[in-house]
C-alpha cells in the first residue's frame, strides 16, 4: 500500500515559538493525540503529545508557555516512499500511536494513526477478497475451504452448482462427508485424477494452509472432467486436422511453402524442396529472402494482393509461383507460395486453345450482338454545342414514347449514333435493334428484305423462305437508314405496315402481325422530294412525327477540339500509334475548314494523318492536300486566336457544368486529367 492512500493529511501545524494552548486548540480541532511541530526551516522539530499535555496539567504548569519547551524530539519521521512492511513492523516496536509522514525534502504532509493502518488493512483486504472472488468465478474452477477441524467455512458458485447443494447446507460439514473415500488426515498437497462429486465427476487437487498458530485447513479445487474431455477431444481433431492436412501437403502435386509475419519459413512441401534441390533442414526456420529470394515472396507483404510471377526456371524446369497474403483481424500475418511446374507445358497449351476457343465465340457473339442491338449510347455523342445538348435531352424524351422518329442531317453527323442510343434507353432497350440501309440495297430486293418471303416466291428463293427485317424487329426498333432513297412502290407499302401494323410476306397469303418502332434517317430535303413528286406526302407526315435536326460540324466547330481528343486516344489503340496532340498551324487549318463530311469525315482525316505522322504530333504536313491547299484567311493568328477562344469557352463551360470538379470536367471534356491540367494552366484558368 501507498502511504499517501492512508494516511491523515497533515494540513495544520504549528511553529516552535507558538504557545502549548494553540497546540492543545489544533488537537481539539482535528481530533489528533500528536501535533507535529516545525522549526523555523518548516521541517519536524519535534511533536507535541496528548502525555506531555497530561503531565503539564497534573504538574499545574501554565499553557501559554512556549511548545518547544514540551517537545519530544525522539518521533521517527517515515518517508512517504516507505515499503508498508517496514512501517508494519516500526509500528509494532513503537510506542507512540501515531507517526509522521514527510516528503523527500523533510516537508510534514501527514500523519500515520493506528486507526488509518487498520483502515487502510481493512480496505486492502476488502479489495484482495473481491479480486479473489472475481478470480475464483471466472476460473470455472469448484473451491472449497475448511478450518483446522475441516469443516467447511467456504465454497463459490461453481462448487455449489457441481455439488447440487446449497450454501447453507455445507457450511459447517466435515470435508469427509463428502469425500469419504478421502484421507485428509496429514497431507499437505494430493491430487485425485476422478472424484465424485453429486452426479458429476471432477478432478481434485487438495492443499493445506495455515489458519493459526497450531492448526491447518483445507482448500479444495475441483475441474469438471466433461470440459476437459470435450478439449481433450477438440485438440485431438486438431491433431487430426494437422495429421491430415500434412499429409495432402507431403503429396501436393505441386509445391507448396508458407512464411510467418517475421518472414520466416514456418512449412515447406518435400515437391518443393525436390525442385529447389534442397533439405528441410536448410529452409525451415530460416528467412525466405536468404534460401529462396527467387520467389519473391515478401512483395505480397506490401502490395497485400495476391500475385502470379512470370514463368521463372530452375534446373532447366520452368515454373511459377503465386503468391497469396496471408490476412488476420485486418493484418498480414504471413504469406503463401504455391508453385506450379509439374506438365507446365501441357496446362499451357490446354490454356490457350481455350482461350482461343473463348476469344471465337466472344467474337461471333460480339458480331450476332452487334447486328441486332444497339451498339452506341448517349455517352458516344460527343459535343460541348448547347444546341446539340439540348436535341440529346429531347431525343431521350422521345426514346420512352412509341411515335415515329425522323432524324435528319448531314452525311457524317452521327445519325445513326442517335438511333441506337435512343433505342438504348427505351422500353424496348430489350428488343431487337435492325438495321436497313435502303440506299445501300436494290430496289428490286428491297420488298423481300423488308417482308420476306414464301418459299418459292420466285427464282433463286430459298426453299423453306425466308423472314424479313420486319419480322426480325419484333417488338424492338427498326432503323431506315436513308429513307429518302426508297422507291414509291415501297413506300406505299411501308405506308400500311406502319398504319394498320400488319403486312404480307412476297408470296405470301397470311397476314403477318408486327409491333415495331420506327426510326428513319435521311439527309436529303423530304420537303422537296414531296413538292416534286418523289416521296409520298402521307408517308412523310406519317414518319415526321418526331423530328431531330442534327447541325453539321461547321456549325459547331468547338465540338472539334472535344472530338479529335477522342478520336486520337481511341486510333491510338486501333492503330499502335503513341499520338499526343495537333500542332497549332495544322489545328488552325482544321478549324479553319468547312468539313462537309462532317464527324466521318474529320475521323478519317485523323486516322490518315496520324499513319503518316513521323512525330508525337500531327503536323501540317499530315494533313489531306485538299486541306492544306485551302487558301487560310489574310491572317493566321486572328483564326488562331479565335480557335483557342472557342477552346477556352469549352472548357470554362465544362467546369461550370462540374462544379468545379476537375475529373468531372475531363470526363465531360472527353480528356485525360493531365491535359486539362495543361489547358487550365494555358489559358490561366
Amino acid at each position: 500500500m501507498n502511504l499517501k492512500e492512508i494516511m491523515t493529511p497533515a494540513d495544520c501545524s504549528i511553529k516552535r515559538e507558538e504557545t502549548v494552548l494553540k497546540a492543545v486548540a489544533v488537537m481539539k480541532q482535528k481530533k489528533w493525540d500528536i501535533v507535529p511541530v516545525l522549526n523555523g526551516e518548516g521541517k519536524l522539530d519535534g511533536i507535541f503529545t496528548r502525555s506531555t499535555l497530561f503531565d503539564m496539567i497534573l504538574e499545574n504548569k501554565p499553557l501559554t508557555e512556549p511548545v518547544h519547551n514540551f517537545l519530544k524530539r525522539d518521533a521517527v519521521a517515515v518517508d512517504y516512499r516507505t515499503p508498508f512492511e517496514t512501517v508494519k513492523e516500526m509500528v509494532e516496536k513503537s510506542g507512540v500511536g501515531t507517526g509522521v509522514i514527510t516528503e523527500e525534502d523533510g516537508r510534514v504532509i501527514g500523519l500515520l494513526r493506528k486507526t488509518d493502518m487498520v483502515m487502510g488493512l481493512l480496505r486492502s483486504s476488502n479489495a484482495l477478497k473481491e479480486q479473489l472472488e472475481t478470480v475464483l468465478k471466472i476460473s470455472h474452477l469448484g473451491v472449497l475451504m475448511t478450518d483446522g477441524d475441516k469443516r467447511i467455512v467456504y465454497a463459490n458458485d461453481q462448487f455449489i452448482r457441481m455439488s447440487g447443494q446449497e450454501l447453507n447446507g455445507l457450511a459447517g460439514k466435515q470435508l469427509v462427508t463428502l469425500f469419504p473415500d478421502l484421507d485428509c488426515d496429514s497431507i499437505d498437497s494430493l491430487f485425485f485424477s476422478k472424484v465424485n462429486i453429486g452426479n458429476e465427476q471432477a478432478m481434485l487437487r487438495l492443499s493445506s494452509f495455515k489458519t493459526g498458530e497450531n492448526s491447518r485447513g483445507l482448500i479444495a479445487l475441483l475441474q469438471d472432467i466433461s470440459e476437459l474431455e470435450q478439449m481433450a477431444q477438440e485438440l485431438k481433431t486438431v491433431k487430426n486436422l494437422k495429421q491430415t492436412l500434412d499429409t495432402a501437403i507431403e503429396h501436393a502435386y505441386d509445391g507448396i511453402l508458407m512464411v510467418n509475419e517475421k518472414k520466416k519459413v514456418t512449412m515447406v512441401s518435400p515437391p518443393l524442396l525436390d525442385l529447389f534441390s534442397l533439405e528441410k533442414e536448410e529452409v525451415l526456420h530460416r528467412p525466405i529472402e536468404q534460401v529462396l529470394p527467387q520467389m519473391n515472396l515478401c512483395s505480397v507483404f506490401q502490395s497485400g494482393e495476391a500475385e502470379l510471377s512470370d514463368f521463372l526456371e530452375v534446373n532447366g524446369i520452368k515454373y511459377i509461383v503465386n503468391k497469396i497474403p496471408v490476412e488476420q483481424d485486418g493484418e498480414i500475418i504471413g504469406a503463401l507460395g504455391k508453385v506450379m511446374f509439374r506438365q507446365l507445358n501441357q496446362v499451357s497449351e490446354l490454356f490457350n486453345k481455350l482461350e482461343k476457343a473463348e476469344k471465337k465465340a466472344a467474337y461471333y457473339k460480339t458480331q450476332l450482338q452487334q447486328t441486332e442491338t444497339a451498339r452506341f449510347t448517349w455517352d458516344e455523342i460527343i459535343s460541348s454545342d448547347p444546341y446539340v445538348e439540348k436535341l440529346k435531352r429531347s431525343a431521350r424524351k422521345a426514346a420512352k414514347g412509341r411515335s415515329t422518329i425522323l432524324i435528319r442531317g448531314e452525311s457524317g453527323t452521327g445519325k445513326e449514333l442517335f438511333a441506337h442510343a435512343i433505342h438504348g434507353s427505351s422500353v424496348r432497350k430489350d428488343g431487337k435493334f435492325v438495321t436497313v440501309n435502303c440506299a445501300a440495297i436494290p430496289e428490286h430486293l428491297l420488298e423481300s428484305e423488308f417482308f420476306g418471303y414464301e418459299d418459292g416466291a420466285f427464282t433463286g428463293a430459298r426453299q423453306k423462305g425466308k423472314i424479313g427485317k420486319f419480322d426480325l424487329a419484333n417488338g424492338g426498333t427498326l432503323f431506315l437508314d436513308e429513307i429518302g432513297d426508297m422507291s414509291l412502290a415501297l413506300q406505299a407499302k411501308l405506308l400500311r405496315v406502319l398504319q394498320e401494323r400488319e403486312f404480307y410476306r412476297v408470296g405470301g397469303t397470311q397476314r403477318i402481325h408486327v409491333d415495331v418502332r420506327i426510326i428513319a434517317a435521311t439527309n436529303r430535303s423530304l420537303e422537296e422530294m414531296v413538292e416534286k413528286g418523289e416521296f409520298r406526302e402521307d408517308l412523310y407526315y406519317r414518319l415526321n412525327v418526331i423530328s431531330l435536326q442534327i447541325t453539321p460540324l461547321r456549325e459547331r466547330k468547338a465540338d472539334i477540339y472535344l472530338l479529335t481528343d477522342t478520336f486520337i486516344k481511341q486510333l491510338n489503340r486501333m492503330l499502335g500509334t503513341s499520338i499526343t496532340g495537333i500542332e497549332k498551324n495544322a489545328e488552325a487549318v482544321m478549324m479553319n475548314y468547312d468539313w462537309p463530311g462532317n464527324v466521318r469525315e474529320l475521323k478519317n482525316v485523323l486516322e490518315r494523318a496520324m499513319t503518316f505522322a513521323e512525330t508525337g504530333k500531327i503536323i501540317l504536313e499530315d494533313l489531306p492536300e485538299y486541306m492544306i491547299n485551302i487558301k487560310l484567311p489574310a491572317a493566321e493568328e486572328p483564326e488562331l486566336k479565335m480557335a483557342e477562344s472557342a477552346e477556352k469557352s469549352v472548357i470554362q463551360r465544362a467546369l461550370d457544368n462540374a462544379g468545379g470538379n476537375k475529373t468531372k470536367a475531363s470526363q465531360l471534356l472527353g480528356i485525360s486529367r493531365s491535359g486539362l491540367y495543361e489547358k487550365l494552366k494555358k489559358y490561366q484558368l
